[in-house]
């Protein structure tokens, strides 16, 4: 194995992205080379890194060995031993293949965040020896590693996987009734679990939590609107673009790196604005008062709440996007003001009123960035624009079609101006229905001046240009922990229909996001490209089963044995520290017995 570099100039910048590549020799003499892990932008003491560890993996490959193996057949002049087992080899056989390596990762990263002790003291065994705690940790390993239904979860895939070896258990574990029970015992310890996971982020990672970036999602279901007024279930502002269904609301609070600090469900027409004054009293009754800094996106914080939030003692700090409405009252008084340099390809001004900071900001990356797209979209609009003005429609016909590229261009058709022909119906013929176009170059100068350019404001005393962009631009944060959820864990569709279940599923997947957190902090240390979905996918290539040799006095030696990871996988468990364990003893059955005994 060795590192590959692949050079790439974007916006005027040379970037170089580093993967582990495997050469391999095939039949004819002919070298084929696999990528194995793509490790992203890393700098130079990761790169050293990483190519001494390939260096030791390389040095401990041992050639193969031949062994060989005596059939029952072969064994005279043994004297007969009660110790002795003879073989049947030839019937030799490997049953039961099932996945092990990324659902053992998984119970690794739920026992270093010290869930399993802390479930346990909180979900006991009931009377039948349910193991509430176990049942729990399959429904998130679940909801981590193959998402889906909690029937899928009982029909296939718990059979189809080790955590029954892992946990000592067997398919109880996996019962259709335990898995739904279970839902009906989470939410009442979720206070808990959010002051627990701080206290374990903080020992393993030294996470610091003074900021705090808030923001909103939702997530639907496709069934009837509920009959009782009280349910969450509620038609309201669709971010994932289905407003026909019924949605709940998930407001989310993480910080820069990503580690959620607490979230809440709310009900589906739940207004963004109403939201912020009940969590920053939530936070502080649960944390206490403390210097924090809430960055969130426009839309959310109200006047009134930012009033609050600078009156209360001490005062809670804000660093907030604002509409573009400010903007054009504030234009004046910043081309006034002179531009500081942020960072590289970044300036600022800086706007001192009304007790607020106002920080202008432009991104030369992203104006070409939305120019770019701003370009594709108007220059796709014009073109078909003009394919429909040579068509032959109707009336109707014709403001669908210009309906249809309004919905494929928002963007681009506020700056185009539209107008279809107005006559009598009875005066247009059938096939003529007509309409005129042009581009407001007015909108277009006022939009290309505002193209990668924000208006923040905050009421921190800290001027510093480039502390206060990057505080901004750690909002991106919590839009991946989003897309972790709705992507990765796919926390839709829910199949629930009682609204107890539904906000425990959303709970299930926030104890999975937690995981795929605490495996992207492990990993951001050695290759920042590395990503937990990727290294699950290594892992999962690892399987066990159970090697099965009939003796001939009518017993049965059965082995469970995981298979030996590839080499790609050894290059991860050593820059992961993290240890194999030890093959399970192999154990021996009676013919008719029930139970196995260990050898």
């Amino acid at each position: 194995m060795f590192l590959r570099a692949t050079t790439r100039k974007k916006d005027g910048k040379k970037h170089r992205y580093f993967s582990v590549v495997e050469s391999r020799r095939v039949s004819g003499g002919r070298v084929l080379q696999r990528h194995v892990l793509y490790l992203g932008e890393i700098n130079s003491s990761q790169e050293l890194a990483w190519r001494r560890s390939i260096e030791v993996l390389d040095e401990a490959t041992q050639a193969p060995r031949t062994l060989a193996l005596f059939p029952e057949d072969r064994c005279e002049g043994i004297a007969p031993d009660e110790s002795i087992v003879r073989l049947k080899l030839s019937q030799l056989r490997l049953a039961r293949p099932r996945q092990w390596g990324a659902c053992w990762l998984a119970v690794k990263l739920w026992q270093s965040l010290e869930l399993d002790r802390f479930w346990a003291e909180r979900l006991t065994p009931s009377r039948k020896h349910t193991r509430w705690n176990h049942v729990l940790l399959v429904l998130v390993v679940y909801r981590l590693l193959s998402p889906g239904s909690e029937w899928r979860l009982y029909r296939h895939w718990f059979e189809q996987s080790a955590l029954a070896d892992l946990l000592g258990g067997d398919g109880a574990l996996a019962d259709i009734h335990a898995l739904y029970t279970c839902h009906d015992r989470l939410l009442e310890h979720k206070e808990a679990l959010f002051e627990h996971l701080v206290g374990r982020w903080r020992d393993l990672f030294n996470a610091r939590f003074d900021i705090l970036l808030y923001d909103l999602t939702s997530t639907y279901f496709e069934s009837d609107p509920p009959a009782d007024d009280e349910d969450k279930r509620r038609h309201g502002y669709s971010r994932d673009h289905r407003p026909d269904c019924v949605q709940v609301v998930i407001a989310l609070v993480v910080t820069p790196e990503g580690f959620p600090l607490a979230y809440e469900v709310l009900a589906g027409n739940t207004r963004d604005c109403t939201t912020l004054k009940d969590f920053l009293a939530r936070i502080e009754r649960q944390y206490g008062k403390a210097r924090r800094v809430w960055c969130m996106d426009r839309g959310i914080p109200t006047e009134e709440t930012l009033a609050l939030m600078r009156a209360s003692d001490p005062p809670v700090h804000y660093l907030v996007g604002t509409p573009k409405g400010r903007l054009t009252r504030l234009e004046q008084a910043l081309l006034e003001k002179p531009w500081h340099i942020a960072r590289p390809e970044v300036r600022v001004k800086l706007l001192a009123q009304d007790a607020e900071l106002y920080v202008f900001a432009e991104s030369r990356d992203r104006v070409a960035k939305e120019r770019s797209m701003r370009r594709r979209q108007l220059k796709w609009l014009w073109q078909r624009l003009n394919k429909l003005s040579t068509m032959e429609l109707t009336r109707d016909e014709l403001l669908m079609k210009l309906g249809a590229a309004k919905t494929k261009a928002p963007g681009a058709w506020r700056l185009v101006e539209v107008e279809v022909q107005a006559k009598i119906e009875a005066e247009v013929p059938k096939k003529d229905a007509s309409f005129t176009y042009r581009l407001d170059r007015n909108k277009l100068r006022q939009v290309r001046r505002r193209e990668g350019r924000y208006l923040l404001r905050t009421n921190l005393t800290e001027s510093d240009p480039a502390k206060l962009w990057e505080f901004y631009l750690q909002l991106v944060e919590v839009e991946a922990a989003f897309r972790t959820l709705k992507g990765d864990l796919a926390i839709r569709p829910i199949f629930h229909q009682d609204e107890q279940r539904i906000e425990a599923h959303i709970f299930i997947a926030f104890l999975a996001y937690c995981l795929h957190v605490t495996l992207g902090q492990q990993l951001k240390s050695h290759a920042p490209g590395l990503t937990p979905r990727a290294v699950l996918e290594k892992f999962a290539a690892v399987q066990m089963i159970d090697v099965q040799i009939p003796t001939t006095d009518g017993r049965e030696l059965q082995l469970t044995r995981y298979t030996q990871p590839e080499s790609e996988l050894m290059l991860l468990l050593d820059k992961l520290r993290i240890t194999l364990p030890a093959q399970a003893p192999p154990k021996i059955t009676a013919a008719q017995a029930a139970t196995a005994t260990p050898v």
